[in-house]
């Protein structure tokens, strides 16, 4: 009787982890294919639908042809890295040694899960500021970490100093900072950073930055680093990589940089994860690396053409937004419209309109927090947005017949 009650147990237990239950498939993603699916303009995933720099594309073809295409070291192609320390240093004033404090990743995805698997341990709470980037609340779970929540408020997506301060505790093992900021746009100033940095000191706390838009910035906003502040570089891994700056979201191309102590364990966790990013990509990027000043001027300028086009449009439309000061996505609040949540806002436009969007139950520990907003992206070519607003503009006449047929 006892060996079949084991074996009747045996069978009744659940072929997926605790980890992998708690959470969803990437929102984002989905989005994009149900846009492929109905046809819709994809404004939805953070991609650039326009040519990568040509210097790069002739980079990568050349590294291709010169036989790049074997494993590259673990941690980095050293061109890369090298190229890599000479922007740290020119553009934040750091110095990093190439050999021990980089790790080149497949991707700024996989530098965050192997910065937190290589520093966090089960039971471990991780701060995140909400709303966020999806992937992160899932990073923590993969870690075993307990993520610990602390609200960015609109309009200007300010943390609440006392709020910060409580979130931190004996369990404390890291804090997470996008600047400037997937979804809302906001860029965290040098005193908001001082005020985290400090309490990162007083419970010895690690910091994940997370910096890939940091040359996407608008109205004089000024990126600041974490690692820049006094005492801040031993305890901040720096997140980064090609993608957004270069064009090249495809390429996989992720980097991190933190201290020697920090940088052997986080080495070890890549190797196992990916062993390595694509050989001949870092190859090529470390030519993106020292493109000149004026590459990054123009990218400011492309970007806040790309804005102001995506802000007309939507005020054409009637859908109030919060402007950005950074990144490429606007956080539009579409609560006005009455749909009883922002998937099916979302839906209603991806089917009816022809437009897709991220809904913002996305980017929060709990979806009904998120139900007020969407997320659009501008990281596309003009004729593309255009297209985009023309289906837009009649946003009001598709509401009007869909409320027409609820009442019929």
């Amino acid at each position: 009787m006892t060996g079949t009650s084991n074996i009747e147990k045996l069978t009744k237990r659940s072929k997926i982890s605790a980890k992998a239950a708690r959470f969803t498939e990437s929102v984002i993603r989905e989005m994009s294919r149900l846009a492929v699916q109905h046809k819709a303009i994809n404004l939805a995933q953070g991609f650039p639908d326009f040519a990568a720099p040509q210097e790069l594309k002739d980079a990568a073809s050349k590294a291709i042809q010169d036989d790049v295409n074997q494993y590259a070291i673990t941690w980095g192609d050293k061109p890369f890295r090298d190229a890599l320390a000479e922007k740290t240093k020119k553009t934040l004033g750091l110095t990093i040694d190439p050999e021990t404090q980089i790790t080149v990743t497949c991707g700024a995805t996989e530098a965050m899960v192997a910065a937190m698997l290589a520093t966090v341990d089960p039971g471990d709470e991780v701060i995140v500021f909400e709303p966020y980037y999806e992937n992160y609340g899932p990073d923590a779970i993969l870690a075993g970490a307990v993520p610990r929540y602390v609200m960015l408020h609109p309009p200007h997506w300010n943390f609440d100093p006392d709020e910060l301060a409580r979130a931190f505790t004996n369990k404390t093992k890291a804090i997470i900072i996008n600047t400037p900021n997937n979804p809302t746009g906001k860029v965290f100033s040098r005193e908001e950073l001082q005020l985290i940095a400090d309490l990162c000191h007083k419970w010895d706390v690690l910091c994940f930055t997370d910096e890939i838009y940091e040359h996407i910035l608008y109205d004089g906003a000024e990126h600041v680093a974490m690692a820049t502040l006094p005492g801040m570089a031993e305890r901040t891994v720096t997140i980064n990589g090609l993608s957004k700056t270069y064009s090249v979201t495809g390429w996989r191309i992720g980097t991190m940089i933190a201290s020697k102590e920090l940088t052997g364990a986080i080495r070890k966790v890549h190797d196992f994860l990916t062993v390595g990013a694509a050989a001949p990509l870092q190859r090529a990027g470390a030519a993106a690396l020292r493109f000149p000043d004026s590459y990054y001027k123009e990218l400011g300028k492309l970007y806040n053409e790309r804005r102001t086009m995506l802000m007309d449009i939507l005020k054409n439309a009637g859908i109030p937004f919060h402007v950005p000061k950074g990144a490429y996505y606007i956080l539009a609040d579409i609560k006005k419209f009455g749909f009883e949540s922002d998937v099916a806002f979302t839906r209603f436009l991806i089917e009816t309109v022809g437009v897709a969007d991220v809904p913002g139950s996305s980017f929060f520990s709990r979806p009904e927090l998120g139900h007020d907003y969407v997320r659009f992206c501008f990281c596309k070519k003009p004729e593309t947005l255009k297209a985009a607003g023309e289906r837009l503009a009649d946003l009001h006449k598709h509401l009007a017949k869909s409320k027409q047929k609820v009442m019929s």
